[in-house]
């Protein structure tokens, strides 16, 4: 049986003030509030700038010894770099204290623009330069979230299973691509509003199919949903209702 992981992506919101977040409570506890009611966060300040490493130390200070937190990848790298001649950025990245997250490091999120049109020999090639594991030996996850409708198709889910990438069912009310493909050792799932992306939230009958498929899923396999519907505030209670579901 695998282990099922539940969170939102990022937790400094000012919306959520006054609503997730209690009034008056100050922004340093928000982290240790809404890991005390969630499983999994994941961290996305990494995709628009290095972190440091006393940050991820403090994170990980900050969370239950059993909770866990991805990683998304620097922008940079997917988008500036567009995961080409990346060696030297995936090195900065890896050392700007992601390690420092230890046994609290769950799968690192590549997410691609819509403008990247599916290169297999690219991929490939970034690929092969994927640490898998941490300085210590704990095994390092990837997950690959793409936009581009190029993707889709029996070669990319090959590509992604060869190097056991997993790729990210992303629900985008829509305006992206939503595929469900079995490619690695756990899933990955980014809920960005089934109705308005970023904006709408999750009723009970659609909080309880998805129930129904992460139960399955991890029958076999650790799954792990984060719901990225922040803009009005549904992220964290369609979390916690669907932690209650399961």
């Amino acid at each position: 049986m695998g282990e099922i992981r539940v969170g939102v992506s990022g937790w400094t919101y000012p919306p959520w003030r006054g609503d997730f977040y209690p009034q008056g409570l100050v922004q340093r506890e928000e982290l240790s509030y809404a890991a005390s009611r969630l499983t999994s966060i994941e961290i996305n300040g990494s995709f628009y700038a290095l972190q440091r490493p006393e940050s991820y130390r403090s994170w990980t200070e900050q969370v239950p010894a059993d909770f866990v937190f991805s990683v998304k990848g620097s922008r940079f790298i997917t988008h500036m770099k567009r995961l080409a001649d990346c060696a030297e950025a995936l090195t900065t990245f890896f050392g700007s204290g992601v390690y420092e997250l230890r046994d609290r490091l769950g799968p690192v999120l590549w997410q691609l623009p819509e403008t990247f049109q599916y290169d297999a020999e690219r991929l490939a090639s970034f690929f092969g330069l994927l640490p898998r594991t941490t300085p210590e030996g704990r095994p390092v996850r990837h997950a690959l979230e793409f936009r581009s409708r190029t993707f889709v198709g029996q070669e990319t889910y090959d590509l992604l299973r060869e190097h056991r990438i997993a790729c990210v069912l992303a629900d985008t009310a829509g305006r992206w691509p939503k595929v469900d493909e079995d490619t690695a050792d756990f899933r990955y799932v980014r809920l960005h509003g089934d109705k308005e992306l970023y904006a709408s939230g999750y009723d009970d009958e659609a909080l309880d199919e998805w129930a129904t498929r992460v139960t399955g899923w991890a029958s076999t396999q650790d799954v792990f949903v984060y719901f990225d519907n922040d803009a009005k505030g549904y992220a964290p209670h369609d979390a916690m209702r669907l932690i209650e579901v399961l």
